[in-house]
């Protein structure tokens, strides 16, 4: 039997990157896909059809994550299509980097709101659902950068850090229901915004990690499928980081 037989998660912004990547791990382990974006283009319905290919239900939301009132709508016509709601995976996020003397009041808030105060949105809403099913696992997709900081990035980190906490927070509240939250906190991952900095910076940056190299999306997504599954069912407000070793 696959891991998540069985299982629906929602995963929100999952139309490309490393949300596309637990999603895709996800449905060849079983698992309904109720995906979310900012808006689901031509990325999202292409995501929508390799999904698919696995045999699973899946459906593209187009949502803002930030706006608390239309998670609350989104959440509950997830459940009308899917029925339940057994994994949450917190992906959706951003970065506005800057020096924090020059950093602006707009970038800080708006790494925040998407970054942090989705994550509360999507749990507020399905916390119910999961509460009902007296089972449920929470995933937040956090950052090394939000366990040892990281200038430049303040707002970035101080977002993923508060990531942490919360999952830690939920964790302590809703344990004696069924309900995990965990945290992953992924390192120097290949993806196409690491693949855009010059090579000097990544072979910097690689040389740095003791496993010599960058991580792959499928990394992050087999840690994710771990902590989704029973496989996990007793590991619960932990942050796992996956990053080479660059920060033992």
């Amino acid at each position: 039997m696959k891991l998540l037989e069985g299982k629906t998660a929602l995963i929100t912004g999952a139309a490309r990157g490393i949300g596309k990547g637990i999603a895709l791990k996800f449905a060849s382990e079983g698992a309904n896909i109720a995906f979310t974006d900012l808006v689901i283009d031509e990325n999202g319905l292409a995501t929508e059809k390799e999904i698919a290919a696995f045999g699973v239900k899946v459906k593209g939301y187009a949502s803002n994550a930030a706006d608390f009132a239309a998670t609350e709508e989104l959440v509950k016509q997830v459940q009308a299509d899917f029925g339940r709601i057994d994994i949450l995976v917190n992906n959706a996020g951003i970065t506005k980097d800057a020096l924090m003397l020059r950093m602006t009041e707009a970038q800080w808030d708006a790494v925040i709101a998407v970054n942090l105060k989705s994550a509360f949105n999507f749990i507020h809403a399905v916390t119910p659902v999961m509460l009902r099913q007296k089972a449920g696992s929470i995933i937040n997709m956090a950052s090394v950068v939000g366990v040892h900081g990281n200038a430049g990035q303040c707002n970035y980190a101080a977002s993923k850090a508060g990531l942490i906490a919360l999952a830690k927070s939920i964790g302590q509240e809703v344990g004696s229901r069924g309900i995990r939250a965990n945290a992953i906190a992924p390192g120097f991952i290949d993806t196409a915004m690491t693949q855009a900095l010059p090579d000097d910076v990544r072979k910097e940056w690689i040389k740095n990690i003791p496993l010599r190299r960058a991580g792959q999306v499928e990394d992050i997504a087999n840690v994710a499928t771990f902590l989704a599954s029973d496989l996990s069912s007793y590991v619960t407000g932990q942050v796992i980081q996956v990053d080479g070793g660059m920060n033992m």
